[in-house]
């Protein structure tokens, strides 16, 4: 059996962030080398990834990537299950690289870019933190085919991520008005583009208001276009005061910087994504019992 030098046990536990007997134990294993015994840490982490993978990773971070042109941007979402790991170093160089690697790809197939080495590297920090991490999702936004258009992002605390694009305007107001999305969060970006289904459901609760029993049907009729068209005003990006001159619109502002807003896309860390409530106290407990 090979004698295992404590220079090689300090290797391996920083190459792996793993505890000292845990390095003590894959090294001999491995006959004291240590690329095999990262070798089969990581396809031991394949299982333990395995048996986290069920549990609930609904923290996170948001990333982005714009080309220096602003021809294109890429945003990406990468979970952990606690707030404390996805401020981790590990997990934010992790989430970094998986990042660029869409940007580079320009694609949003998780599963084809997640193949081979990032997949390795995911197993391998799912065992060095000990918590679920997963990349839940990416989008690729590209500038209109017209010319002068291009994409604004902004991230607001690594939780919340926008990104906008422009018809004309500057890098600055496209990243200004991504920063608006991020604090309103609007529904659409255009008025007309509000679904039909909930400007309906809209007008049944105005319908519904005290101060519309008994109207006449014309009266009624324009109050309710009234109090839609406030609606529309309220949740359309473009018609919204803007956040850091609510003297004018975020169409106005983007006007001013030569340009218009085509659209947007804001992803928020865990939106979607149903949340197991953990009684600690009881887990404790339970664990007591057992042991």
């Amino acid at each position: 059996m090979a004698a295992i030098s404590a220079s090689q046990v300090k290797e391996l536990r920083e190459r792996t962030g793993l505890g000292m007997m845990e390095c003590k134990k894959a090294l001999t294993e491995a006959g004291g080398d240590i690329e095999t015994a990262i070798e089969n840490l990581r396809k031991n982490s394949g299982l333990k990834a395995a048996k986290k993978a069920g549990r609930t990773a609904a923290e996170g971070a948001i990333v982005t990537r714009v080309a220096d042109d602003g021809s294109y941007g890429v945003m990406v979402e990468i979970n952990s299950e606690t707030d404390f790991v996805a401020r981790d170093d590990n997990f934010v160089a992790f989430a970094n690289k998986v990042t660029d690697a869409f940007f580079t790809a320009k694609s949003e197939d998780v599963a084809a870019i997640m193949e081979g080495d990032l997949e390795g590297d995911r197993e391998l920090l799912v065992q060095k933190i000990g918590e679920n991490i997963s990349v839940r999702r990416c989008v690729v936004v590209e500038a209109a085919n017209q010319g002068g258009s291009l994409v604004g992002a902004y991230v607001h605390s690594s939780r919340i991520g926008v990104l906008t694009v422009l018809n004309g305007g500057t890098a600055e107001a496209a990243r200004d008005v991504a920063m608006h999305a991020a604090a309103l969060n609007p529904a659409v970006a255009l008025p007309e583009n509000m679904p039909q289904d909930k400007l309906d459901a809209e007008k049944a609760i105005i319908m519904a208001q005290p101060d519309m029993a008994g109207k006449p049907e014309q009266i009624a009729e324009k109050m309710v276009q009234g109090r839609l068209k406030k609606y529309l005003a309220e949740n359309s990006l473009v018609e919204q005061a803007f956040v850091k001159d609510p003297n004018q619109t975020v169409a106005e502002y983007v006007k001013a910087a030569g340009g218009e807003v085509l659209g947007f896309t804001r992803f928020e860390v865990g939106e979607g994504i149903e949340k197991e409530e953990v009684d600690f106290a009881q887990e404790v407990m339970e664990q007591a019992k057992r042991s």
